[in-house]
């Protein structure tokens, strides 16, 4: 038998031999979900002894995360904003950074019309109503499975969200205050320099046809939108010139960590 803070050790032990980031918050969040306890409460069961069917399933849980699949799918769900998101292999994670989009939407006045293309998890849309119910949002994606996840997700939270499958902007949304995207802008050669996590993650959420410079889906999207509608869309951290340049009237917001992450502007 071994105890908790031992099971941790090991465990941060093999998902740092495997090169993740965080190797020892990743095996506190697998041992808690395994023990069925928070996180906060573990180093409060540090010295109780783990049962042989727990440890079995943190074994199981450890070897996913050894082969690089993200932890957010491990887990079944991640924190965004203030509410928690159900998420698998039909949708991409939520991103901290993502949630600038959501702080963008919430400066909305009362009682305004917000549509989401892309939605996912319905992350956005979802953040969106919980915070400022007041708002009248919808969301679109253009895959069935991520519009049934979002539906999902607005179901479990009490989150009453119009979800609807559709390339670009839906044919029934006819005006918005605000129309809200993080679209693919991961390029062919760039994802080979972020984590491996990330083609675990749906390539069409990921990729899409966001082409050589990244911006292929999002000048898609900029291109069908009406003139003078505003626009709040997430992009790479260095495609802010080209985001000013595509709308009007632009500014480009930074997130959390200093980088230029999202741009608002009207449809030219």
């Amino acid at each position: 038998m071994a105890s908790v803070s031992e099971v941790v050790k090991q465990a941060t032990e093999s998902i740092a031999a495997a090169g993740c980031e965080a190797p020892e918050s990743d095996a506190k969040a697998l041992v808690a979900n395994a023990l069925a306890i928070r996180v906060e409460d573990l180093e409060l069961d540090g010295a109780t002894e783990v049962s042989p069917e727990v440890r079995e399933e943190v074994e199981r849980l450890v070897s996913r995360r050894s082969e690089r699949e993200p932890l957010e799918y491990i887990l079944g769900s991640c924190r965004f904003r203030e509410i928690e998101i159900a998420v698998d292999e039909r949708v991409l994670i939520p991103r901290r950074e993502t949630e600038l989009l959501v702080t963008v939407g919430i400066e909305l006045p009362k009682g305004s019309r917000v549509h989401e293309v892309g939605t996912g998890s319905g992350a956005i849309a979802l953040a969106l109503l919980s915070e400022r119910p007041d708002l009248r949002v919808t969301a679109s994606d253009l895959c069935e499975e991520a519009a049934e996840k979002a539906r999902e997700n607005a179901e479990r939270l009490g989150i009453p969200l119009e979800v609807s499958v559709a390339r670009g902007i839906p044919d029934h949304v006819d005006q918005v205050d605000l129309l809200i995207a993080n679209l693919p802008y991961i390029t062919d050669s760039s994802i080979d320099q972020r984590s491996p996590e990330i083609r675990r993650e749906p390539e069409i959420a990921v990729l899409g046809d966001s082409g050589d410079d990244g911006l292929g889906v999002i000048r898609g999207l900029v291109g069908e939108t009406p003139s003078g509608w505003r626009l709040a869309l997430e992009h790479d951290t260095h495609h802010g010139p080209a985001m000013r340049e595509l709308l009007r009237e632009a500014e480009t917001r930074r997130d959390y960590r200093g980088d230029e992450r999202v741009t608002v502007g009207l449809a030219p």
